[in-house]
């Protein structure tokens, strides 16, 4: 027969308490006792004509029910084991042979003997031994009411086939009653389902035992090759089972090495990894523990045969996997794995039997335990043999879980920055989409882009260990400031990015300003602090872009217009795309513009202020675009210095400066000339030998030469335009700080540099007969740079007001529209003949104005 048992050592608590069992236990008894007591009252002879001679048979019966009780081959479906067995065999021979009430009895004493040597509980073996009881006793009655047995015809074949099938369905029922109180209905049912195959093998047994009873009837010597055949099947049926157990071992560990190598890449692989090597192992649980490492925190998973899921917990002590650690090497424990008394006794208090738990290697570290506990079925225990087993399968698992490991931060290197451990601009870009996807009515996704402002010089000064240092406190500063619904991310670079959902772009604005005070605090490196600035674009969705693509390319340009105003938070507007648009156009137009000559240069008159002679202009490019109109010098000269053609610009500026100075003649007295210099420009070393070679060229002398530098130019907080400025004072040149005041240098800065004039920002000029404030600064620059002995240059004087103000503190020179506005040759030429005063041509001075419009 096929005889299924429960496993219930270890697992997880059924519906109702083991003592429910009694519910079926009890009845079955009854129904033992009453149908044994209707055998007894229907039958002459319960126990035989020849009491003597059947107690002697009946005790051969029972010794060989007792051997056939034994499972033959073991199969576990879930949380159930199966085991087949030979009980219909002697049952076959005991109706036929001996009295219905002693059929009974000896069945009933045969299941409680196999049963006591499995050390069942109370409750478990009482239903057995009343299963068993109230089957064969249900079975004596059916073979008591059908026609008596003669021979061994086929009549007698019904008759035996009809009762053992009787007594077959019976124990099955008692068995689906007993599960159906324990754990619900459909377990019960679920029993009922999976009885094909057993009902199948069961009616093969009674063919066997008709067999047997035909051979024996024949002559009682046929016993003696019955007991031979039956050896041999008995050691056949051990080769099977030996094989069949090699075979699923060897089928397990394909199909697992197969699942680890498709799960391998994605989050699934510790799910499949425990529920295969649970159902490999026939273990009711499985664990895997993997001690925090580095970025890695603790992993503890344990997989449960009746549980899809995985669980945090483990059934095991923790004293088990550290000592297993500890010791890096494979504990076993249980029944026949014996081991350690203290480990055994921890493991008593848990009510797990048994477990083997096996170090995960990766190299010579230990990186963690696997662990099986609980082998399915009462009767099932873990042995020797399945050590080297499950040491097997852990070495592919250390394997599986290291690859893991090593894709997973493949993938999370993929996604995040190296120095911050911020993610970078693809893992911004890909949230960015989700976030503008899942975007609620009435809300934007905000996108704010933070530029680091001198990391360049802080590269330069003190290294790039510095500046990662200014990097990685910025992103500590924004991670920390920023609300926890934002996603920072560094976009490469000095650039960070801000993402998350706000009520408006005014909102946005708001934060974005907050954000920028709260990371420019001083940062403290050694004995070395530094002041860190940002400048902050900002976009949002849906007003600035449908997707993530077009909002980081629009955030970027909000941060560039908002570097021009330092410190400042720029929203971004159509106004900047179509600018960058119109800029990217040029670059092809100007590459022509500059082969066809057709950029102009203007020329701007340069002023003493005292007594209004002129001492030279500053030469302007102007660009008159067939199509775009007049293109401003801040659209071209940016173009040209990302295209490379900055130093062909800077040459025709200063080749027409040249000829004009040389050609100018009032007096026979030429004009100083002065030509704006990018700060790039300054990091060409050619470029002063270029300079010499076009003033021999012209003929004119270097001192005529003055070339104007922006401050941020200048004055970069490094070094690095120090050499070309003293190759081109050497050569006579005049040098030229330009648009001083806009940026955060101070005078002190100037005395180390080779320069030689100082010019006013405009914006401080303008607003001096307005703005003390403005008056104070002009004041403070002209008296330093005086005592400096630099020149001061006043831009901007637009008003007779401005020009008095600027008499009175001493300011030398100006150049602004209260003068000339930028004028072409041409026009300049009138302007001469209208404005100089011809006395002073004729007495060969310097040109002076004759009257200011």
């Amino acid at each position: 027969m096929a005889d299924r048992r429960s496993s219930s050592a270890g697992a997880a608590s059924p519906r109702r308490p083991a003592e429910h069992a009694w519910l079926v236990t009890g009845p079955l008894a009854l129904v033992a006792v009453v149908f044994c007591t209707a055998i007894g009252l229907v039958t002459p002879h319960p126990f035989g004509l020849h009491p003597f001679g059947s107690w002697r048979l009946a005790g051969v019966l029972l010794t060989v029910m007792v051997v056939a009780g034994l499972p033959m081959l073991n199969f576990v479906i879930g949380r159930q084991s199966f085991g087949v067995r030979l009980t219909e065999i002697p049952l076959v021979l005991a109706f036929y042979f001996l009295p219905p009430l002693m059929v009974v009895l000896a069945y009933t004493l045969a299941t409680l003997i196999t049963h006591l040597r499995y050390r069942f509980g109370f409750a478990k073996l009482a239903f057995n031994v009343a299963n068993a009881s109230a089957a064969a006793s249900f079975a004596a009655l059916v073979l008591l009411a059908l026609p008596p047995i003669r021979g061994v015809g086929p009549g007698t074949w019904g008759v035996l086939f009809a009762s053992v099938s009787t007594f077959t369905l019976a124990t099955l029922v008692g068995v689906a009653g007993v599960i159906t109180v324990m754990h619900g209905w459909q377990a019960g049912a679920g029993v009922l389902r999976n009885q094909v195959p057993p009902l199948l093998t069961q009616t093969i047994n009674v063919v066997v035992g008709l067999v047997v009873l035909i051979a024996l009837k024949t002559t009682w010597w046929s016993a003696v090759l019955i007991a031979v055949l039956a050896g041999a099947a008995a050691m056949v049926y051990r080769s099977y089972a030996q094989f069949f157990r090699q075979h699923r071992t060897l089928g397990g560990m394909y199909g697992l090495t197969k699942a680890m190598t498709a799960e391998g890449q994605s989050g699934n692989l510790v799910d499949v990894l425990l529920g295969r090597i649970r159902a490999l192992m026939q273990a009711e649980y499985a664990t895997l523990w993997l001690p925090a490492q580095g970025r890695h925190p603790e992993v503890m998973l344990t997989a449960r045969v009746d549980n899809s899921g995985l669980l945090d917990v483990a059934p095991t002590p923790e004293v088990i996997r550290e000592e297993t650690r500890r010791q890096q090497r494979s504990l076993a424990l249980g029944v026949r794995l014996g081991g350690d008394e203290k480990l055994r006794a921890s493991l008593r208090t848990t009510g797990v039997k048994d477990v083997i738990a096996v170090p995960l290697r990766s190299g010579q570290a230990v990186i963690g335990t696997l662990e099986v506990a609980n082998r399915l079925s009462d009767v099932g225990h873990f042995t020797a043999s399945d050590i080297p087993i499950f040491e097997t399968v852990a070495a592919h698992a250390a394997v599986a879980l290291e690859n893991s490991r090593l894709v997973d931060r493949l993938r999370h290197d993929a996604y995040h920055d190296a120095l911050t451990k911020l993610p970078n601009r693809r893992r911004i870009t890909g949230a960015l989409d989700e976030a503008v996807k899942i975007r609620a009515p009435g809300e934007v996704v905000a996108v704010l882009l933070f530029d680091v402002d001198g990391l360049r010089q802080v590269n330069e000064s003190l290294g790039h260990a510095a500046g990662d240092k200014v990097l990685v406190e910025v992103a500590e500063r924004l991670r920390a400031c920023a609300p926890s619904s934002a996603l920072v991310g560094r976009a490469g670079g000095d650039e960070f990015l801000v993402t998350l959902r706000l009520e408006n772009a005014e909102v946005a604005l708001e934060l974005a300003a907050q954000l920028r005070d709260q990371i420019r605090d001083e940062m403290v490196f050694d004995a070395l602090t530094l002041d860190v600035d940002t400048a902050v674009g900002v976009a949002v969705h849906p007003d600035h872009g449908s997707d993530a693509a077009s909002l980081l390319q629009r955030v970027d340009l909000a941060a560039t217009a908002a570097k021009s105003v330092p410190g400042s938070v720029q929203l971004f507007n159509p106004a900047l795309e179509s600018r960058s648009l119109r800029r990217l156009g040029l670059a092809g137009d100007l590459r022509r513009a500059l082969d066809e000559g057709e950029l102009g240069v203007y020329f701007q008159p340069k002023v003493t202020l005292r007594d209004r002679r002129l001492i030279g202009v500053e030469c302007l490019a102007r660009w008159e675009h067939p199509t775009h109109g007049t293109v401003s010098p801040e659209d071209f000269v940016a173009v040209a210095e990302h295209t490379g053609q900055l130093g062909r610009l800077t040459e025709v500026v200063l080749r027409e400066g040249l000829r004009r100075s040389r050609d100018w003649s009032h007096t026979g007295q030429p004009l100083a000339v002065a030509v704006n210099l990018a700060a790039r420009t300054l990091t060409d070393q050619h470029f002063p030998d270029r300079v010499r070679e076009l003033l021999t060229e012209y003929g004119v002398p270097p001192q005529r030469l003055t070339f104007e530098i922006r401050e941020s130019g200048v004055l970069d907080g490094t070094d690095r335009p120090i050499p070309t400025l003293r190759r081109l004072r050497d050569l006579g040149v005049r040098l030229s700080v330009d648009d001083f005041g806009t940026g955060d240098s101070s005078l002190a800065h100037l005395r180390r540099l080779p320069v030689h004039e100082v010019k006013v920002d405009r914006s401080f000029v303008q607003g001096m007969a307005t703005d003390p404030g403005d008056l104070a600064i002009v004041n403070a620059v002209v008296t330093l740079s005086q005592q400096f002995g630099l020149a001061v240059v006043a831009e901007g004087v637009e008003s007779e007001l401005t020009l008095e103000l600027l008499q009175d503190i001493g300011c030398e020179i100006g150049q602004g529209f209260l003068f000339s506005r930028p004028l072409p040759y041409e026009r300049l030429e009138a302007w001469f003949g209208a404005q100089v005063d011809p006395e002073t041509i004729s007495a060969g001075e310097s040109p002076r104005l004759r009257v200011v419009p």
